[in-house]
């Protein structure tokens, strides 16, 4: 039994942002019957979803977020995940002892469907994505949503209990949880993200260990065995702990063992090998989402053979260390999503080859001094954009990086990265900051770097 009433009849709720989990989780609330307002700061002549949501009984308040939508007698406040605790409706619905929750909260609550949460500083697209085509290879019943496609608040109602619900997590999402509960959780990394929204690095790992706050025994926790800061929340946590890990061996879960990727369960004597690794279609460091996927597959029932084919099969996902194409001998490559330092870092450790990186973008004050070295270890060139490129730039000078340029944007980028590049080398999108400086997204610029370098033919 959930530990939180599903009975949302005649709840006052508010929905705080109006993107498309929020529009989403509205339609749900109001469909089970409760009164719902929807909030948002955006004009109405920017919102174009309002007047057929208004059609379905949900009230929509927007250009801006009025005090009085948080009062005596409102029940429940669902809140964007983006949107920071610190602005005014959401500090007095704490006040008020009202509860404020994110969709993934409400969807859990809603579904009999067994979850698994992926969550993570970096590679949570690519191991969720995997997870969902090895079950499926698999004949496991199953549906990827969150973060990826389909909001979970969409599907998680309508799945049967033998129906696995596979879901990539934030920490602004998890932050948001209560009773959340997955049945596989797992935890690939930790690294310094999100702090200006999160105040503190103790905030943002005390939001990622929220996924395993409610499991129970018979519940199984993956996490990294590489990484320090998830050993010490696995000391923490009493349900059955999966590892995965590319340095050493494990006891139970996933590694590189010997050339090969192999599976180590108590139950069996032997270990499992399941390809060599040389035969992992990934490149670099997304070898270890491999692994990990592979650890919650096998963790959910997932047949080896099956997890084998999606290991030799699987290429990656948009965005991701995505291959592009080889113009002129030179193979460009989009790592769009490669917001934080870390991230960077390891997209440039999966080449041998000489690299020009195009990086730069929003500016949080980090000073990416931690990129100096791997800098002086594989760059040829570097092509600076956006906020930081004073700072990227400044770093290339320390290593010494041959060449140092800057460019208006992306296109502009590609262009400059053609020129200095000769064939044998990489040419690198990966920004190791956010796009909201230029570009709406992740994707839109992964997008515009991968036209560009289509133009170059």
């Amino acid at each position: 039994m959930k530990p939180v009433s599903e009975d949302f009849a005649g709840k006052r709720v508010l929905v705080l942002g109006l993107a498309r989990s929020g529009r989403a989780v509205a339609r749900l609330l109001r469909s089970l019957g409760a009164q719902v307002t929807v909030n948002d700061r955006k004009p109405r002549s920017e919102t174009a979803e309002a007047e057929a949501l208004e059609q379905e009984g949900i009230r929509v308040v927007l250009g801006g977020h009025p005090p009085d939508l948080i009062q005596p007698g409102v029940d429940l406040l669902v809140k964007n995940p983006g949107i920071p605790y610190r602005i005014p409706l959401i500090r007095r619905a704490e006040e008020l002892g009202i509860p404020v929750v994110t969709e993934v909260e409400i969807a859990y609550l809603l579904t009999d469907a067994p979850l698994i949460g992926i969550t993570g500083s970096n590679g949570k697209t690519t191991t969720t994505s995997m997870v969902g085509r090895m079950l499926d290879r698999g004949n496991l019943p199953v549906h990827v949503a969150g973060n990826i496609g389909t909001a979970l608040s969409e599907i998680a109602p309508q799945l049967k209990a033998e129906e696995w619900l596979v879901s990539e997590l934030s920490s602004f999402q998890l932050k948001g949880t209560r009773s959340f509960r997955p049945r596989i959780g797992a935890l690939l990394n930790v690294v310094p993200a999100h702090l200006d929204y999160h105040g503190s690095m103790e905030d943002y790992v005390g939001s990622k260990k929220k996924l395993f706050a409610n499991q129970e025994p018979g519940d199984i926790a993956v996490l990294n065995r590489d990484s320090a800061e998830c050993r010490a929340v696995a000391a923490e946590l009493d349900v059955d702990v999966w590892w995965f890990s590319r340095r050493e061996s494990v006891a139970r879960g996933l590694m590189f063992e010997e050339g090969w990727v192999t599976a180590r369960l108590p139950e069996h004597r032997d270990p499992i090998r399941i390809l060599r690794e040389d035969e992992v279609r990934l490149p670099g460091v997304h070898r270890e989402n491999a692994l990990a996927a592979a650890a919650i597959a096998l963790a959910a029932g997932c047949p080896v053979e099956a997890i084998r084919e999606e290991l030799a099969t699987f290429q990656g996902v948009e965005h991701r260390l995505e291959f592009v194409e080889t113009v002129d001998g030179v193979c460009y490559f989009n790592d769009s999503k490669a917001t934080n330092a870390k991230a960077a870092i390891s997209a440039m450790e999966s080449f041998t080859e000489p690299i020009i990186l195009i990086a730069g973008g929003l500016d949080r004050g980090v000073d990416f001094r931690e990129l100096t070295p791997v800098f002086r270890d594989r760059l040829k060139g570097i092509v600076a954009i956006g906020q930081t490129a004073d700072t990227l730039l400044a770093r290339g000078e320390e290593a010494k990086v041959p060449y140092r340029e800057l460019a208006s944007d992306i296109a502009e980028a590609v262009e400059r990265a053609h020129r200095l590049a000769t064939a044998g080398d990489v040419v690198l999108l990966s920004p190791a900051c956010a796009s909201w400086d230029m570009y709406t997204s992740f994707e839109e610029r992964g997008s515009i770097f991968k036209q560009a370098v289509h133009r170059l033919k």
